[in-house]
């Protein structure tokens, strides 16, 4: 099976060496806006939208092209987990959950999906941008909130998820008690993130690429913008402190491309190539451009260089990230925590940590096939 536990060595397929194509009832928090037109008048800068609301608390575009990405980058994560929609026990089957909040819910794809398979749940997706669709199911709810300020919610939560969130968070202590403060007691909450570098096991990703470059670009850009990454492995200590316990956590990899031997880390390479394919405008224009003071064309000029070196077969890189999953083995190298809260004298369960990707595609962007 392609995923183990630790950090494994994804090795390289020799023979692929051409380079490829690319209903909750009212919130009272202060912070909650109600989406009128002020929302909606997006921001519009090098040819992409970008929220209003909080201007410039996040810097990917909320435009189609963005939307379907992140559709897409969904369906990546349900193949990482074995299209399970995360790795802490509310995801098992069987499991019964109240209250679930999904932070940083995008289009909302992750929120409807699990309440689609919860519906005895009632689920809340929060974010800065109103780009979720109208016709929801009955027990899923949408807001604008502003994870930054108080956290003001009528009732404690069972299940909080929060996925890709890193260079979205200017504090991620106070994120994560503020996570902890607003658990019900045996409840969880499950960080699915990735690392800010690309690695490589063989050293075919050196500190020369500009695949390296570019990521040490974002790193430089986000610490001005003030939302800076944080190491993956920086997290267990941070919600140790805040409070969590038994925290378990799993590591991932997900390949640059087609290039790994093993058939599921080949397809893992598939999906994430065009993820990032995708992403590459959208994850640098504003962080460059806003916070490094560069034009939009020297962006452009490093993305050609970018995109070539993600799509070399011969440059081995992944990105790191660990997800949770009760006891059981990872598949990459991006990191999701997952912890369990118990109040008094109650027994500790067990917790699981992790970073990895999920999805299901809802018409993927340009109808995309792994096995192509």
């Amino acid at each position: 099976m392609a995923a183990t536990n630790g950090d494994v060595i994804v090795a390289p397929d020799d023979n692929d060496v051409a380079d490829q194509d690319s209903s909750f009832g009212s919130e009272t928090a202060s912070s909650t806006t109600s989406l009128r037109s002020s929302i909606l008048d997006y921001r519009h800068e090098n040819g992409r939208t970008y929220h209003r609301y909080k201007d410039g608390k996040y810097n990917l575009p909320n435009d189609e092209r963005e939307n379907e990405r992140l559709d897409l980058q969904h369906h990546l994560f349900l193949r990482t987990f074995d299209n399970k929609l995360g790795l802490a026990p509310p995801n098992l089957p069987g499991s019964k959950v109240e209250r679930v909040l999904d932070v940083g819910t995008g289009t909302g794809i992750w929120a409807i999906d699990f309440a689609d398979d919860h519906p005895e749940a009632e689920v809340l997706g929060i974010d800065l941008s109103p780009i979720q669709p109208s016709f929801v199911p009955a027990n899923v709810e949408f807001q604008i909130d502003d994870i930054d300020e108080e956290w003001n919610y009528s009732a404690p939560f069972t299940y909080i998820h929060s996925r890709m969130m890193n260079m979205s968070i200017q504090n991620w202590e106070d994120y994560l008690r503020k996570t902890f403060d607003n658990l019900a007691p045996g409840g969880y909450v499950e960080i699915q993130d990735i690392d800010a570098f690309m690695k490589s096991d063989d050293g075919t990703l050196t500190e020369a690429h500009a695949l390296s470059k570019w990521c040490k670009l974002l790193r430089e850009a986000a610490v001005k913008l003030g939302r800076p990454y944080i190491p993956t492995k920086d997290l267990k200590g941070i919600m140790d402190k805040v409070g969590f316990t038994r925290i378990v956590e799993t590591r991932f990899k997900w390949p640059s491309n087609r290039w790994p031997k093993d058939k599921k880390y080949k397809e893992l390479g598939a999906w994430n190539n065009e993820n990032t394919n995708l992403v590459l405008e959208s994850i640098t224009f504003a962080p460059l451009t806003r916070g490094l003071d560069w034009t939009i064309e020297e962006v452009n000029v490093l993305l050609v260089d970018v995109r070539k070196e993600l799509n070399d077969p011969n440059i081995h890189a992944y990105w790191p990230m660990y997800a949770a999953r009760p006891l059981t083995s990872g598949l990459h190298a991006n990191v999701s925590l997952v912890a369990q809260f118990m109040e008094g004298n109650q027994k500790f369960e067990e917790g699981y940590a992790s970073n990895a990707v999920a999805a299901e595609c809802y018409g993927c962007a340009n109808n995309f096939d792994p096995g192509s």
